[in-house]
């Protein structure tokens, strides 16, 4: 979630999920009027609209693959060749310069313009942001180092600055903290660019995002260690929302570990009659693990996936039953921004959705929305109606749908509308009287498309950005 201290209500708006207010708006497509049940959510007239066997029985072909393996893997090559907020760590230096580091370093965050409050509603003293930056240590960064790698041993939350301080735009408002800007998964390669001069961080280069970390949840190994972890065979996905690894009293490094959609994790090669960590491992996967010594240092330990956890023994077939099954995972989720309280943000949980099936997507919703390895088409403010309309019509399951700050999955048709699945902090659409009404949503839900309303004139049709089609071909009807 690249939110600098100082972002732009824009870009705020981008990294949140969340609306904007519009400037002048322009004549577009009427919202349409939905039925409210007493729930309050407009649209979602039937409990069986929230599961995925509703959506998934009106498809034509549920099981067709949209995109094999080979395509899959074509695609992620091009995401990371032609994507500028993508890194491709095995294509990095063997050394880096100040240049480079400090344009990390310097891209994190910028200093605030108005005041920051804290989580007991006290604004931030300056003096306490110029100690965040000082912690930095920009000034301390080498004319030249070795490139060091390091494997995640535990799901870290990503920040701007050096600090676990919580920081927010407005007082009281303690759900966005302004510092988070992603999270880091059990078993993600790094590289280590540079330590804050308190010691406990590491300004770190994932393949999607680069921030600090606690150092404490990063091994640092040889190259060879780290980028060969990534492509050990055999291994298991995590295909459920949220899986754990057992408690273990034997080894609490790696004692449940919560592990995310998407994870790739080898299996570790272990007698198949000997207890690991206390516990006969007969009713569950062995994962080979990453830990950190004491020292730091990357070391490797088995740890059991119990088998009764969602997960398999490669990437799902990217199908759109699939793509729906795995959405309604996170169903009733709470919304975290920048993956924060071990949740997901709008654009985190499409990525961990098409991750489970072997496609990457980039981090944020402003590069997933034009990045020039996805199939994609755009709007601009002033494209009339007819050709929105065009695209609506177009819309298949596990297509992307982009507005300022937000981004939803198609999982349907129903009823004349658009039916998607996202991760929202909000939503809003008019009433019989005509006045907005405001959802406080704050999780992953299933609304429709054409009643929502991005402020009191214009609709999110009138607003989208982009479409984004990651499984296959995208073209414009005429209209």
């Amino acid at each position: 979630m690249r939110i600098t201290v100082l972002a732009a209500s824009l870009v705020l708006a981008s990294a949140l999920c969340l609306p904007l207010h519009a400037q002048a708006p322009l004549p577009g497509v009427a919202p349409v009027a939905a039925q409210v049940p007493a729930h309050g959510v407009v649209g979602i007239t039937d409990e069986a609209m929230l599961s995925p066997d509703y959506w998934t029985a009106a498809m034509a072909a549920p099981d067709q693959v949209l995109l094999d393996t080979a395509a899959i893997r074509a695609q992620n090559r091009r995401l990371f060749e032609l994507d500028p907020s993508m890194h491709d760590l095995r294509k990095l230096p063997a050394r880096l310069d100040r240049r480079q580091v400090r344009k990390w370093l310097e891209g994190a965050s910028s200093r605030p313009t108005t005041p920051r409050w804290d989580l007991e509603g006290n604004e931030v003293a300056v003096a306490a942001i110029d100690a965040m930056f000082a912690n930095t240590a920009v000034d301390a960064v080498p004319a030249d180092q070795a490139t060091r790698y390091g494997l995640v041993v535990h799901r870290t939350d990503m920040r701007g600055l050096p600090t676990t301080m919580r920081i927010f735009s407005s007082r009281g408002d303690t759900d966005i903290d302004r510092l988070q800007e992603s999270a880091l998964f059990p078993g993600t390669p790094v590289v280590i660019a540079h330590e804050s001069a308190d010691g406990e961080w590491l300004f770190v280069i994932s393949p999607r995002y680069a921030a600090w970390v606690d150092k404490h949840h990063i091994a640092e190994g040889s190259r060879a260690q780290v980028l060969g972890y990534t492509t050990e065979s055999p291994y298991r996905i995590i295909t459920g929302g949220v899986e754990h690894t057992v408690f273990t009293r034997e080894e609490p490094r790696v004692s449940q570990l919560q592990l995310d959609m998407g994870i790739r994790l080898p299996l570790a090669d272990v007698a198949p009659d000997k207890p690991v960590n206390g516990q006969h491992p007969y009713a569950a996967y062995v994962l080979e693990m990453p830990v950190r010594n004491e020292d730091g240092s990357l070391a490797m330990s088995p740890a059991l996936l119990p088998r009764r956890a969602d997960s398999a023994a490669d990437y799902l077939p990217l199908t759109p039953a699939n793509l729906v099954d795995q959405g309604f995972k996170f169903l009733g989720e709470r919304y975290g921004w920048g993956h924060a309280y071990g949740t997901r943000d709008c654009s985190g949980f499409v990525s961990e959705i098409y991750r489970s099936m072997g496609v990457e997507l980039p981090r944020n919703t402003s590069a997933q929305a034009v990045s020039p390895a996805l199939e994609h088409i755009t709007f601009e403010r002033s494209d009339d109606s007819a050709k929105r309309k065009a695209a609506l019509a177009a819309l298949q399951v596990g297509d992307l749908v982009y507005i300022p700050g937000h981004v939803m999955m198609v999982i349907g048709h129903h009823g004349g509308m658009t039916y998607l699945i996202h991760d929202t902090h909000g939503g809003r659409y008019k009433g019989a009287d005509g006045e907005l009404v405001s959802m406080a949503l704050n999780g992953v839900v299933v609304t429709p498309l054409e009643p929502m309303m991005f402020n009191e004139t214009e609709s999110y049709i009138d607003r989208m950005t982009s479409i984004v089609r990651p499984h296959g071909e995208l073209r414009l009807p005429s209209h």
